[in-house]
């Protein structure tokens, strides 16, 4: 596994798990889940960080 792979795994395995292909065009929702799982964690990040 590269770490490009390892980067895009939440959005590949949804993908995966509403059949679609995350290399076609369902690419942009693999981009969507990884924008949203990689928001919390950075959120849940700066939130302990701060306080």
């Amino acid at each position: 596994m590269t770490l490009s792979d390892a980067i895009l795994w939440p959005g590949t395995k949804v993908c995966e798990r509403l059949g679609l292909d995350p290399k076609a065009d369902a690419g942009l929702i693999r981009w969507l889940i990884n924008t949203l799982v990689y928001l919390v964690i950075s959120l849940i990040f700066v939130w302990v960080i701060v306080v």
